[in-house]
Order: C-alpha cells, then sequence, then structure tokens
C-alpha cells in the first residue's frame, strides 16, 4: 500500500540563542535573534511552493524564537520542540529521531540556523534528488574547503540538471537533504556525532573519501594538519561502514543556493553578506 504523504519535505530545524564565528561584515552578528530571523525568512523564501512541514528545535531559546517561527510557517506545519540546551551532538541525535519517526513526507532535511538561503531555490535540490536514484545526499551549501584544502582533491562528477551544475562532494556539514529511507538506512553512523564523532569524518565514511587511502593519513601526520584526526575518528565510529558499508553519493550546487555564515566558509562565487544585508532591509531588521 503506498503511502499518502502530506507534504513534499520534513525539515528539523534546529536553533540556538548563541552566535558562532560569525562571518566578518555579517548584518547583526552581534543579535542572534535577529540573524536568525533573516536567515529564516531566507529559508521560508527559498521554500516557494512546495509543502514543508516544519519541526522547530529550540534549544535553550527564549520565548520569543517560537514566535519567530510562528510569523512564517502555519499552526498545521509547524511543530516547537521546546530543549532545555541540550546542545549540538543532542540536538542533531533528535533531529534523527524527528525525520525517522514522521509520517508527513518521503525527504527529510536536516536544517541549522545559520544558514542563508538564496529564493525559490529549495525545489532544485529537490528535483534534482527525485530525477535520478544515484543521488543519496544533496547539500546546499558549496563549501569553499572543497577548493582550498587537500582532502578534497579528489576526482568528482559534474552534472548539469535544472539550469544548474551539481559536483560530488566528499563531505559537508550537517545540512542536508535526502530521503527517509536512505537516513533510515545510515542511522548508525549519523548516531555516532552525538557520540564524539566529527561530521567530516561520518561523511567521509558514507561517501569513502580518502578513508581507503593509507597514504592519506601518514601525509596529514607529517604536514601536522587536522585531517589526521578525522580519518582517525572515521576509522574509530565507522570502521564497519568503511570496510562492507555501500557506498552514498553526495552532491552540491554550484554555486551553492545557500551559504554556511562560517567566516572562513562562504560558498563562493555569491555576494552574501550584500543580499544579508538586503534582506535584513527588505523585513525591517534595520538597526538604529
Amino acid at each position: 500500500m503506498t503511502m499518502r504523504y502530506t507534504h513534499d519535505v520534513a525539515v528539523a530545524y534546529r536553533i540556538y540563542p548563541g552566535v558562532s564565528r560569525p562571518a566578518l561584515g555579517l548584518p547583526f552578528s552581534d543579535d542572534k535573534y535577529r540573524l536568525s530571523e533573516i536567515c529564516l525568512h531566507s529559508f521560508k523564501e527559498s521554500l516557494g511552493s512546495l509543502r514543508v512541514k516544519v519541526w522547530a528545535i529550540l534549544d535553550g531559546c527564549p520565548p520569543e524564537y517560537a514566535g519567530l517561527f510562528r510569523n512564517y510557517f502555519a499552526d498545521a506545519d509547524l511543530e516547537l520542540v521546546p530543549c532545555d540546551a541540550l546542545g549540538n551532538h543532542a540536538t542533531f541525535a533528535r533531529q534523527i529521531d524527528i525525520l525517522l519517526g514522521q509520517r508527513d513526507a518521503p525527504l527529510v532535511y536536516f536544517a541549522e540556523d545559520d544558514y542563508f538561503y538564496l529564493p525559490s531555490t529549495f525545489s532544485l535540490m529537490v528535483d534534482f534528488l527525485k530525477a535520478h536514484t544515484d543521488v543519496d545526499f544533496v547539500s546546499p551549501f558549496d563549501h569553499l574547503d572543497c577548493y582550498t584544502t587537500n582532502l578534497h582533491r579528489t576526482p568528482k562528477w559534474i552534472r548539469p540538471y535544472g539550469n544548474h551544475h551539481w559536483r560530488t562532494a566528499a563531505s559537508t556539514c550537517l545540512t542536508f537533504l535526502t530521503r527517509k529511507e536512505v537516513l533510515a538506512s545510515c542511522e548508525p553512523i549519523f548516531r555516532s556525532y552525538a557520540r564524539g564523532n566529527f561530521d567530516c569524518a561520518i561523511w567521509l565514511s558514507l561517501t569513502k573519501q580518502r578513508v581507503l587511502n593509507p597514504l592519506a593519513l601518514a601525509r596529514y601526520l607529517v604536514r601536522g594538519e587536522f585531517y589526521w584526526r578525522v580519518l582517525v575518528k572515521s576509522w574509530l565510529y565507522c570502521s564497519w561502514q568503511i570496510l562492507f558499508g555501500d557506498r552514498f553519493t553526495l552532491w552540491v550546487p554550484i554555486p551553492g543556493i545557500a551559504t554556511h555564515l562560517d567566516r572562513n566558509a562562504l560558498s563562493p562565487a555569491v555576494d552574501w553578506i550584500g543580499l544579508m544585508k538586503a534582506e535584513s532591509v527588505t523585513i525591517g531588521c534595520v538597526k538604529d
């Protein structure tokens, strides 16, 4: 029997009231509520006509953060999940619980509060994922590390689709889209994050990039690069996946349709700071 879904995508959106390494020049970099409003508004604008059910995981947030989500999503499309400052690892585990337990949508999306999106672009990810059975995960973020670090200097596939280019990636952060059944098959690997694994190590074990090359670990150790720790974590937490698990594919758009607001890692080729400043004026977030 085919399940009838009420929504296109189920979103677990985690948010907390602290600011972490904001990009230089970012509007309201010292005001997390206003910064969160800009990001949430951009997320809502990116959705276009998609039917989306949102679980807002409010990690130690003051009451006004709940009102922020109510401003942008109807009651029928919103579930508020207050938490007592659980922290990054525990709230990611809560996202897994919610997205695997929901029966509203076949596609699931992990969202973090420090991402800014381009308008009417989220459907590009959805369409790309649905059109290709060999696409397992899609991130909206074209990470700057893919162009600047040795870890990502590996062969890649590039595929044009929907007036956009898409490229395979070895890893990303913890904002991504996938099918519910793919998430279920990878659940033990993602659960390792709550036990101390790195997000990059999780992705490398799933995409099987670098982890099967013993020389990579030796090079990073000799150079004193942080990535030797990533490879060790991959084997420590995900050795079964690396040796016996399926290889999964992770794809990103070129250019990115969203960016993480890390000061050292904005997605290239887009004036994100300028767009955010314009967005802040549009929604009335103007400093005195």
